[in-house]
C-alpha cells in the first residue's frame, strides 16, 4: 500500500515492497466500495489486500491493466509504483493484511470481472441499484 514511509513498514514484520507492472498491476478501491465488490465477485476474486490506515482494498490484475483503467473512486497502479505486501498468511490488522490470501494460481483477479463488480458496487453506493443487480 502506498504509505507515508513504505520503506520503514517494509523492514518490519515481514512486509515487502513489490513493484507493480511486471507480474501484476493493482487496483485500489475505498474499503466501502471494495467490500461490496468483494461480495459481488465471491469466489471469482483473486487475492485481496486491505490497508486499514489508508482505508483501501487492493486487487491484483494482469500487468498492463493499469494503462487503460478508468473508473472513478479507484486507482490503477502499474509500472513505477511499489506496493507494500504483507507476509503470505497475515490476515489481521494492524497494518496491511490479506482479506483473501494469495494461493497457487489465485493471485490475479480477472480485470473485466473486477471492473463490473466495482461499477455495480459504486452504483449501489450512490443508490442507483442493488449490489450485483442490473
Amino acid at each position: 500500500m502506498p504509505t507515508s514511509d513504505p520503506r520503514a513498514l517494509a523492514t518490519a514484520g515481514g512486509y515487502k515492497l513489490q513493484p507493480a507492472g511486471y507480474t501484476w498491476d493493482a487496483i485500489r478501491a475505498p474499503i466501502v466500495i471494495g467490500n461490496r465488490a468483494l461480495q459481488i465477485l465471491g469466489h471469482r476474486s483473486g487475492a485481496v489486500l486491505e490497508d486499514p490506515s489508508g482505508r483501501s482494498m487492493y486487487w491484483f490484475v494482469p500487468p498492463g491493466t493499469a494503462a487503460s483503467w478508468a473508473l472513478c473512486d479507484t486507482s490503477a497502479l502499474g509500472r513505477g509504483v511499489t506496493v507494500v505486501v504483507p507476509p503470505k498468511r497475515k490476515t489481521l490488522p494492524p497494518g496491511p493484511y490479506w482479506r483473501i490470501c494469495p494461493s497457487d494460481g489465485a493471485l490475479l483477479t480477472n480485470a473485466g470481472g473486477l471492473l463490473a463488480a466495482l461499477q455495480d458496487a459504486l452504483a449501489a453506493a450512490v443508490g442507483l441499484r442493488e449490489p450485483g443487480g442490473r
